[in-house]
Protein backbone atom coordinates (compact mmCIF):
# COMPACT_ATOMS: atom_id res chain seq x y z
CA UNK A 1 0.00 0.00 0.00
CA UNK A 2 1.17 3.54 -0.81
CA UNK A 3 0.34 6.66 1.19
CA UNK A 4 -0.35 9.90 -0.63
CA UNK A 5 1.43 12.85 0.97
CA UNK A 6 -0.78 14.19 3.74
CA UNK A 7 -0.29 17.45 5.64
CA UNK A 8 -2.07 18.52 8.80
CA UNK A 9 -3.13 21.83 10.32
CA UNK A 10 -4.10 21.69 13.96
CA UNK A 11 -7.44 23.05 15.07
CA UNK A 12 -8.60 24.56 18.33
CA UNK A 13 -10.87 21.68 19.31
CA UNK A 14 -8.42 18.77 19.41
CA UNK A 15 -9.14 17.88 15.81
CA UNK A 16 -6.88 18.57 12.86
CA UNK A 17 -7.50 19.34 9.21
CA UNK A 18 -5.77 16.89 6.85
CA UNK A 19 -5.13 17.82 3.22
CA UNK A 20 -3.40 15.72 0.57
CA UNK A 21 -1.38 16.92 -2.41
CA UNK A 22 -4.49 16.87 -4.61
CA UNK A 23 -6.28 19.22 -2.21
CA UNK A 24 -8.71 16.59 -0.88
CA UNK A 25 -9.40 17.20 2.79
CA UNK A 26 -11.03 15.80 5.89
CA UNK A 27 -10.96 16.33 9.66
CA UNK A 28 -9.93 13.81 12.25
CA UNK A 29 -8.26 13.72 15.66
CA UNK A 30 -4.74 15.13 15.96
CA UNK A 31 -3.18 11.72 16.68
CA UNK A 32 -4.17 10.21 13.33
CA UNK A 33 -0.77 10.74 11.72
CA UNK A 34 1.01 9.26 14.74
CA UNK A 35 -1.14 6.13 14.51
CA UNK A 36 -0.42 5.96 10.80
CA UNK A 37 3.37 6.19 11.33
CA UNK A 38 3.19 3.54 14.06
CA UNK A 39 1.02 1.26 11.91
CA UNK A 40 -1.60 1.44 14.63
CA UNK A 41 -4.67 2.46 12.63
CA UNK A 42 -7.83 0.54 13.34
CA UNK A 43 -9.35 -1.18 10.33
CA UNK A 44 -12.20 1.31 9.98
CA UNK A 45 -9.69 4.18 9.81
CA UNK A 46 -7.56 2.40 7.22
CA UNK A 47 -10.62 1.61 5.14
CA UNK A 48 -11.75 5.24 5.31
CA UNK A 49 -8.32 6.44 4.13
CA UNK A 50 -8.42 3.98 1.25
CA UNK A 51 -11.90 5.17 0.32
CA UNK A 52 -10.70 8.78 0.24
CA UNK A 53 -7.74 7.89 -1.92
CA UNK A 54 -5.23 8.89 0.75
CA UNK A 55 -3.96 5.29 0.86
CA UNK A 56 -3.46 3.63 -2.52
CA UNK A 57 -3.93 -0.14 -2.56
CA UNK A 58 -2.60 -0.66 -6.09
CA UNK A 59 0.06 1.55 -7.62
CA UNK A 60 -1.08 2.44 -11.12
CA UNK A 61 -4.66 1.55 -10.25
CA UNK A 62 -7.70 3.79 -10.48
CA UNK A 63 -7.22 5.39 -7.06
CA UNK A 64 -3.58 6.12 -7.84
CA UNK A 65 -4.44 7.67 -11.20
CA UNK A 66 -7.18 9.73 -9.57
CA UNK A 67 -4.69 11.10 -7.05
CA UNK A 68 -2.20 11.99 -9.79
CA UNK A 69 -4.98 13.61 -11.82
CA UNK A 70 -6.04 15.64 -8.78
CA UNK A 71 -2.47 16.90 -8.32
CA UNK A 72 -2.25 17.82 -12.00
CA UNK A 73 -5.47 19.83 -11.82
CA UNK A 74 -4.02 21.81 -8.93
CA UNK A 75 -1.05 22.79 -11.07
CA UNK A 76 -1.86 25.75 -13.31
CA UNK A 77 -1.13 25.34 -16.99
CA UNK A 78 -0.77 28.45 -19.14
CA UNK A 79 -0.72 28.17 -22.89
CA UNK A 80 -1.41 31.27 -24.94
CA UNK A 81 -1.74 34.98 -24.44
CA UNK A 82 -5.39 35.92 -24.01
CA UNK A 83 -5.43 38.58 -21.29
CA UNK A 84 -3.97 42.05 -21.68
CA UNK A 85 -3.78 44.94 -19.24
CA UNK A 86 -3.33 48.04 -21.36
CA UNK A 87 -2.32 51.49 -20.09
CA UNK A 88 -3.07 53.96 -22.90
CA UNK A 89 -2.24 56.92 -20.64
CA UNK A 90 -0.62 57.47 -17.26
CA UNK A 91 -2.32 60.87 -16.87
CA UNK A 92 -5.05 61.20 -14.29
CA UNK A 93 -7.54 63.84 -13.21
CA UNK A 94 -7.35 62.89 -9.50
CA UNK A 95 -4.62 62.60 -6.86
CA UNK A 96 -5.81 59.91 -4.47
CA UNK A 97 -3.79 59.41 -1.28
CA UNK A 98 -3.50 55.65 -1.74
CA UNK A 99 -2.83 55.66 -5.49
CA UNK A 100 -0.76 52.59 -6.40
CA UNK A 101 0.38 53.82 -9.79
CA UNK A 102 2.39 57.04 -9.34
CA UNK A 103 0.26 58.61 -12.05
CA UNK A 104 1.07 61.76 -14.05
CA UNK A 105 -0.80 65.07 -13.96
CA UNK A 106 -3.73 65.37 -16.34
CA UNK A 107 -1.98 68.16 -18.31
CA UNK A 108 1.42 66.43 -18.50
CA UNK A 109 3.00 65.67 -21.87
CA UNK A 110 4.60 62.41 -22.98
CA UNK A 111 2.50 60.02 -20.90
CA UNK A 112 0.20 58.61 -23.62
CA UNK A 113 0.77 55.87 -26.18
CA UNK A 114 2.68 57.06 -29.20
CA UNK A 115 1.48 56.17 -32.68
CA UNK A 116 4.18 53.49 -32.81
CA UNK A 117 3.03 51.95 -29.52
CA UNK A 118 -0.60 51.91 -30.63
CA UNK A 119 0.31 50.23 -33.89
CA UNK A 120 2.42 47.65 -32.03
CA UNK A 121 -0.51 46.83 -29.74
CA UNK A 122 -2.84 46.46 -32.74
CA UNK A 123 -0.28 44.27 -34.51
CA UNK A 124 -0.06 42.10 -31.40
CA UNK A 125 -3.84 41.69 -31.32
CA UNK A 126 -3.97 40.76 -35.02
CA UNK A 127 -1.43 38.00 -34.47
CA UNK A 128 -2.82 36.33 -31.34
CA UNK A 129 -3.76 32.68 -31.77
CA UNK A 130 -6.67 32.49 -29.38
CA UNK A 131 -10.46 32.37 -29.87
CA UNK A 132 -11.10 34.71 -26.94
CA UNK A 133 -9.48 37.79 -25.44
CA UNK A 134 -9.95 39.83 -22.29
CA UNK A 135 -8.58 43.34 -22.10
CA UNK A 136 -8.45 45.58 -19.06
CA UNK A 137 -7.78 49.28 -19.62
CA UNK A 138 -5.82 50.76 -16.72
CA UNK A 139 -4.21 54.12 -16.13
CA UNK A 140 -3.90 56.84 -15.08
CA UNK A 141 -7.43 57.50 -16.11
CA UNK A 142 -7.93 55.58 -19.38
CA UNK A 143 -11.06 57.49 -20.42
CA UNK A 144 -8.84 60.52 -21.06
CA UNK A 145 -7.87 58.68 -24.25
CA UNK A 146 -11.15 57.20 -25.35
CA UNK A 147 -9.86 57.19 -28.95
CA UNK A 148 -7.14 54.67 -28.06
CA UNK A 149 -9.63 52.46 -26.23
CA UNK A 150 -11.96 52.47 -29.22
CA UNK A 151 -9.10 51.59 -31.59
CA UNK A 152 -8.23 48.53 -29.49
CA UNK A 153 -11.86 47.42 -29.22
CA UNK A 154 -12.28 47.69 -32.99
CA UNK A 155 -9.21 45.50 -33.53
CA UNK A 156 -10.78 42.74 -31.42
CA UNK A 157 -13.68 42.06 -33.80
CA UNK A 158 -11.68 39.12 -35.13
CA UNK A 159 -12.04 37.11 -31.91
CA UNK A 160 -14.96 34.77 -31.25
CA UNK A 161 -15.29 36.39 -27.84
CA UNK A 162 -13.85 39.63 -26.52
CA UNK A 163 -14.44 41.12 -23.07
CA UNK A 164 -13.33 44.55 -21.92
CA UNK A 165 -13.00 46.30 -18.57
CA UNK A 166 -12.38 50.02 -18.17
CA UNK A 167 -10.89 50.89 -14.78
CA UNK A 168 -12.07 54.43 -14.17
CA UNK A 169 -12.44 56.83 -11.25
CA UNK A 170 -15.73 58.16 -12.72
CA UNK A 171 -14.64 61.73 -12.07
CA UNK A 172 -16.18 62.55 -15.44
CA UNK A 173 -18.71 60.80 -17.65
CA UNK A 174 -19.29 62.36 -21.05
CA UNK A 175 -21.78 61.21 -23.65
CA UNK A 176 -19.16 59.37 -25.73
CA UNK A 177 -18.02 57.31 -22.74
CA UNK A 178 -21.58 56.53 -21.68
CA UNK A 179 -22.39 55.38 -25.20
CA UNK A 180 -19.29 53.15 -25.32
CA UNK A 181 -20.34 51.54 -22.05
CA UNK A 182 -23.50 50.37 -23.78
CA UNK A 183 -21.51 47.49 -25.31
CA UNK A 184 -22.62 44.25 -23.65
CA UNK A 185 -19.06 42.96 -23.49
CA UNK A 186 -17.66 46.03 -21.75
CA UNK A 187 -17.73 46.59 -17.99
CA UNK A 188 -16.62 49.25 -15.54
CA UNK A 189 -14.31 48.77 -12.60
CA UNK A 190 -14.24 51.61 -10.11
CA UNK A 191 -13.54 52.35 -6.46
CA UNK A 192 -16.29 52.75 -3.91
CA UNK A 193 -14.72 53.18 -0.50
CA UNK A 194 -17.95 53.03 1.48
CA UNK A 195 -20.06 55.98 2.62
CA UNK A 196 -19.42 59.12 0.59
CA UNK A 197 -17.65 60.94 3.43
CA UNK A 198 -15.03 58.17 3.58
CA UNK A 199 -14.80 57.97 -0.20
CA UNK A 200 -14.26 61.73 -0.30
CA UNK A 201 -11.54 61.63 2.34
CA UNK A 202 -9.55 58.80 0.78
CA UNK A 203 -9.87 60.16 -2.73
CA UNK A 204 -8.93 63.66 -1.50
CA UNK A 205 -11.98 65.03 -3.32
CA UNK A 206 -14.03 68.16 -2.90
CA UNK A 207 -17.65 67.70 -1.94
CA UNK A 208 -18.63 68.71 -5.50
CA UNK A 209 -16.31 66.08 -7.00
CA UNK A 210 -17.73 63.47 -4.63
CA UNK A 211 -21.28 64.33 -5.68
CA UNK A 212 -20.19 64.09 -9.32
CA UNK A 213 -18.73 60.62 -8.79
CA UNK A 214 -21.90 59.43 -7.06
CA UNK A 215 -24.07 60.85 -9.85
CA UNK A 216 -21.93 59.25 -12.57
CA UNK A 217 -22.04 55.88 -10.86
CA UNK A 218 -25.81 56.17 -10.48
CA UNK A 219 -26.18 57.07 -14.16
CA UNK A 220 -24.30 53.98 -15.32
CA UNK A 221 -26.29 51.70 -13.03
CA UNK A 222 -29.55 53.31 -14.12
CA UNK A 223 -28.69 52.97 -17.81
CA UNK A 224 -27.13 49.51 -17.83
CA UNK A 225 -27.88 47.85 -14.50
CA UNK A 226 -25.66 47.01 -11.51
CA UNK A 227 -24.01 44.09 -13.32
CA UNK A 228 -22.24 46.61 -15.55
CA UNK A 229 -20.15 47.78 -12.57
CA UNK A 230 -17.52 46.13 -10.41
CA UNK A 231 -16.74 48.33 -7.42
CA UNK A 232 -13.82 47.87 -5.04
CA UNK A 233 -13.35 49.47 -1.62
CA UNK A 234 -9.80 50.27 -0.55
CA UNK A 235 -9.51 50.01 3.21
CA UNK A 236 -7.06 51.70 5.54
CA UNK A 237 -6.64 49.04 8.28
CA UNK A 238 -5.86 51.75 10.85
CA UNK A 239 -9.16 53.52 10.24
CA UNK A 240 -11.61 51.24 8.41
CA UNK A 241 -15.24 52.15 7.78
CA UNK A 242 -17.91 50.55 9.92
CA UNK A 243 -18.67 47.22 8.29
CA UNK A 244 -22.42 47.69 8.01
CA UNK A 245 -22.03 51.17 6.52
CA UNK A 246 -19.57 49.83 3.94
CA UNK A 247 -21.94 47.03 2.96
CA UNK A 248 -24.87 49.45 2.85
CA UNK A 249 -22.98 51.67 0.38
CA UNK A 250 -22.96 48.74 -2.05
CA UNK A 251 -26.42 47.35 -1.32
CA UNK A 252 -28.19 50.66 -1.79
CA UNK A 253 -26.78 50.79 -5.33
CA UNK A 254 -27.81 47.23 -6.15
CA UNK A 255 -24.22 45.96 -6.02
CA UNK A 256 -23.89 42.52 -4.46
CA UNK A 257 -20.19 41.79 -4.98
CA UNK A 258 -17.56 43.54 -2.86
CA UNK A 259 -13.85 43.02 -3.54
CA UNK A 260 -12.34 43.97 -0.20
CA UNK A 261 -8.71 45.11 -0.30
CA UNK A 262 -6.29 46.91 2.02
CA UNK A 263 -4.17 49.82 0.87
CA UNK A 264 -1.48 48.32 -1.35
CA UNK A 265 2.16 49.12 -0.69
CA UNK A 266 2.70 50.48 -4.20
CA UNK A 267 3.02 53.80 -6.00
CA UNK A 268 2.28 56.95 -4.00
CA UNK A 269 0.87 54.77 -1.20
CA UNK A 270 4.46 53.80 -0.28
CA UNK A 271 5.03 57.37 0.90
CA UNK A 272 1.60 58.41 2.11
CA UNK A 273 0.67 55.09 3.75
CA UNK A 274 4.01 53.55 4.73
CA UNK A 275 2.26 51.36 7.30
CA UNK A 276 0.77 49.42 4.37
CA UNK A 277 4.09 47.55 4.09
CA UNK A 278 3.13 45.25 6.94
CA UNK A 279 0.00 43.18 7.37
CA UNK A 280 -1.61 44.34 10.55
CA UNK A 281 -3.64 42.03 12.73
CA UNK A 282 -6.31 44.71 12.55
CA UNK A 283 -6.78 43.99 8.83
CA UNK A 284 -7.06 40.25 9.30
CA UNK A 285 -9.56 40.81 12.09
CA UNK A 286 -11.56 43.26 9.96
CA UNK A 287 -11.65 40.74 7.11
CA UNK A 288 -13.02 38.02 9.38
CA UNK A 289 -15.65 40.31 10.89
CA UNK A 290 -16.66 41.42 7.40
CA UNK A 291 -17.28 37.85 6.24
CA UNK A 292 -19.31 37.09 9.36
CA UNK A 293 -21.40 40.20 8.75
CA UNK A 294 -22.14 39.13 5.16
CA UNK A 295 -23.25 35.72 6.40
CA UNK A 296 -25.64 37.25 8.93
CA UNK A 297 -27.15 39.57 6.32
CA UNK A 298 -27.53 36.83 3.72
CA UNK A 299 -29.42 34.68 6.20
CA UNK A 300 -31.62 37.54 7.38
CA UNK A 301 -32.56 38.55 3.82
CA UNK A 302 -32.46 35.57 1.47
CA UNK A 303 -33.82 37.58 -1.45
CA UNK A 304 -30.23 38.46 -2.38
CA UNK A 305 -26.74 37.09 -1.81
CA UNK A 306 -23.93 39.45 -0.82
CA UNK A 307 -20.47 38.22 -1.70
CA UNK A 308 -16.87 39.19 -1.00
CA UNK A 309 -15.11 38.41 -4.27
CA UNK A 310 -11.69 37.36 -3.01
CA UNK A 311 -13.08 35.02 -0.39
CA UNK A 312 -15.13 33.34 -3.11
CA UNK A 313 -11.88 32.85 -5.04
CA UNK A 314 -10.43 31.19 -1.92
CA UNK A 315 -13.41 28.82 -1.78
CA UNK A 316 -13.12 27.96 -5.47
CA UNK A 317 -9.43 27.19 -4.99
CA UNK A 318 -10.46 24.63 -2.36
CA UNK A 319 -13.44 23.03 -4.09
CA UNK A 320 -12.99 23.67 -7.82
CA UNK A 321 -9.41 23.02 -8.96
CA UNK A 322 -8.60 24.02 -12.50
CA UNK A 323 -11.46 26.52 -12.80
CA UNK A 324 -9.81 29.69 -11.57
CA UNK A 325 -6.89 31.56 -13.11
CA UNK A 326 -6.61 34.26 -10.47
CA UNK A 327 -2.93 35.13 -10.60
CA UNK A 328 -2.46 35.75 -6.87
CA UNK A 329 -3.13 32.10 -6.11
CA UNK A 330 -2.41 29.96 -9.13
CA UNK A 331 0.65 27.75 -8.94
CA UNK A 332 3.07 27.85 -10.61
CA UNK A 333 2.45 31.52 -11.26
CA UNK A 334 4.36 31.95 -14.50
CA UNK A 335 4.46 35.43 -16.02
CA UNK A 336 4.59 36.80 -19.54
CA UNK A 337 2.76 33.83 -21.06
CA UNK A 338 -1.02 34.10 -20.83
CA UNK A 339 -1.17 37.73 -19.68
CA UNK A 340 0.98 40.85 -19.85
CA UNK A 341 0.79 44.54 -19.00
CA UNK A 342 1.58 47.10 -21.70
CA UNK A 343 2.42 50.48 -20.18
CA UNK A 344 1.91 53.98 -21.60
CA UNK A 345 5.43 53.90 -23.11
CA UNK A 346 5.10 50.42 -24.63
CA UNK A 347 7.10 48.69 -21.87
CA UNK A 348 5.83 45.21 -20.99
CA UNK A 349 5.54 44.08 -17.37
CA UNK A 350 4.69 40.72 -15.82
CA UNK A 351 1.98 42.22 -13.56
CA UNK A 352 0.38 45.57 -12.84
CA UNK A 353 2.16 45.59 -9.47
CA UNK A 354 5.49 45.19 -11.26
CA UNK A 355 4.64 48.25 -13.34
CA UNK A 356 3.95 50.20 -10.16
CA UNK A 357 7.24 49.15 -8.57
CA UNK A 358 9.18 50.29 -11.61
CA UNK A 359 7.32 53.59 -11.79
CA UNK A 360 8.04 54.19 -8.08
CA UNK A 361 11.77 53.71 -8.68
CA UNK A 362 12.00 50.68 -6.39
CA UNK A 363 13.19 48.09 -8.92
CA UNK A 364 13.00 47.80 -12.71
CA UNK A 365 10.79 44.81 -13.45
CA UNK A 366 10.24 45.37 -17.15
CA UNK A 367 10.45 42.11 -19.09
CA UNK A 368 10.48 43.70 -22.56
CA UNK A 369 8.41 45.95 -24.77
CA UNK A 370 5.48 45.56 -27.10
CA UNK A 371 7.55 46.28 -30.23
CA UNK A 372 10.49 43.92 -29.64
CA UNK A 373 8.84 41.28 -27.45
CA UNK A 374 9.30 40.06 -23.89
CA UNK A 375 10.99 36.66 -24.05
CA UNK A 376 13.75 38.11 -21.90
CA UNK A 377 16.22 37.05 -19.25
CA UNK A 378 14.28 39.14 -16.68
CA UNK A 379 11.16 37.10 -17.38
CA UNK A 380 13.08 33.83 -17.01
CA UNK A 381 14.52 34.93 -13.67
CA UNK A 382 11.04 35.71 -12.28
CA UNK A 383 9.62 32.43 -13.55
CA UNK A 384 12.45 30.49 -11.93
CA UNK A 385 10.88 31.36 -8.55
CA UNK A 386 7.18 31.15 -9.36
CA UNK A 387 6.34 27.73 -7.86
CA UNK A 388 5.50 27.37 -4.17
CA UNK A 389 6.38 23.66 -4.29
CA UNK A 390 10.04 24.71 -4.47
CA UNK A 391 9.84 26.46 -1.11
CA UNK A 392 10.40 24.23 1.96
CA UNK A 393 7.89 26.17 4.10
CA UNK A 394 5.18 25.97 1.44
CA UNK A 395 5.94 22.31 0.76
CA UNK A 396 5.19 21.53 4.42
CA UNK A 397 2.04 23.67 4.56
CA UNK A 398 -1.37 22.01 4.50
CA UNK A 399 -2.73 24.77 2.29
CA UNK A 400 -0.05 24.43 -0.40
CA UNK A 401 -2.41 22.84 -2.99
CA UNK A 402 -4.68 25.89 -2.84
CA UNK A 403 -2.12 28.65 -2.53
CA UNK A 404 0.35 30.40 -4.85
CA UNK A 405 3.49 32.49 -4.89
CA UNK A 406 3.71 36.26 -5.38
CA UNK A 407 7.33 37.17 -6.04
CA UNK A 408 6.38 40.74 -6.99
CA UNK A 409 4.67 41.41 -3.65
CA UNK A 410 7.75 40.15 -1.77
CA UNK A 411 10.00 42.47 -3.78
CA UNK A 412 7.66 45.40 -3.14
CA UNK A 413 7.58 44.92 0.64
CA UNK A 414 10.98 43.51 1.48
CA UNK A 415 13.28 44.05 -1.50
CA UNK A 416 14.03 40.33 -1.60
CA UNK A 417 12.30 37.02 -2.31
CA UNK A 418 14.37 35.09 0.26
CA UNK A 419 12.39 35.95 3.36
CA UNK A 420 10.95 32.83 5.08
CA UNK A 421 7.41 32.38 3.79
CA UNK A 422 5.78 32.58 7.20
CA UNK A 423 7.24 36.06 7.69
CA UNK A 424 5.72 37.49 4.53
CA UNK A 425 2.46 39.44 4.31
CA UNK A 426 1.28 37.16 1.51
CA UNK A 427 1.64 34.06 3.66
CA UNK A 428 0.12 35.59 6.79
CA UNK A 429 -2.86 36.94 4.89
CA UNK A 430 -3.61 33.68 3.12
CA UNK A 431 -3.10 31.49 6.16
CA UNK A 432 -5.73 33.64 7.85
CA UNK A 433 -8.10 33.37 4.88
CA UNK A 434 -7.77 29.61 4.49
CA UNK A 435 -8.17 29.15 8.25
CA UNK A 436 -11.35 31.20 8.07
CA UNK A 437 -12.58 29.26 5.05
CA UNK A 438 -12.22 25.89 6.80
CA UNK A 439 -13.67 27.25 10.04
CA UNK A 440 -16.76 28.15 8.04
CA UNK A 441 -16.78 24.92 6.03
CA UNK A 442 -16.99 22.93 9.27
CA UNK A 443 -19.40 25.32 11.00
CA UNK A 444 -22.80 23.55 11.26
CA UNK A 445 -24.70 26.83 11.55
CA UNK A 446 -27.34 26.81 8.75
CA UNK A 447 -26.68 30.51 8.11
CA UNK A 448 -23.00 29.81 7.43
CA UNK A 449 -23.69 26.84 5.18
CA UNK A 450 -26.31 28.83 3.28
CA UNK A 451 -23.81 31.52 2.26
CA UNK A 452 -21.02 29.06 1.46
CA UNK A 453 -23.20 27.04 -0.89
CA UNK A 454 -24.33 30.16 -2.72
CA UNK A 455 -20.82 31.58 -3.02
CA UNK A 456 -19.79 28.24 -4.51
CA UNK A 457 -22.97 28.11 -6.63
CA UNK A 458 -23.77 24.67 -5.22
CA UNK A 459 -27.34 23.54 -5.75
CA UNK A 460 -29.20 21.91 -2.90
CA UNK A 461 -29.29 22.75 0.77
CA UNK A 462 -28.51 19.25 2.05
CA UNK A 463 -24.96 19.02 0.70
CA UNK A 464 -22.30 18.64 3.40
CA UNK A 465 -19.15 20.56 2.49
CA UNK A 466 -16.83 19.36 5.26
CA UNK A 467 -15.74 15.69 5.46
CA UNK A 468 -15.05 14.02 8.81
CA UNK A 469 -13.14 10.85 9.60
Amino acid sequence: MTAVSLRARAGADGRALYIDTAGRFFRSDEALLDRWRQDALVETERAALVERGVVIELEGGLSHLAALYGEARRSSSVERLDYLILVPTLRCNLSCSYCQVSRADERAQGYDWSDATLEAVLTLLRGLDTPSIKIEFQGGEPTLRLDLIEAVIAACDRFERADFVICTNLATLDEATLQLLGRKNLHVSTSLDGPMNIHQRQRTLTSIATDTFAANLATIIECYGPDKVSALPTIDPRDPPAIDSLIDAFVERGLHQIFLRPINYQGFARKRHSHARDVEQAWLSYQTQFMRALIVRNWADRSRVLEESYFSIILRRIFQPGHDRHVDLRNPNTVGTDYIVVDYDGAVYPTDEARMLTRSGVIDLRIGDVINGWDSEARKVINAHCDNRDDPTCAACAYQPYCGRDVIDDLARYGTIDLPREETAFCQRHLSLFDLAFDLIYDPDPAVQYSLRRWLKVRGDNIVLGDEL
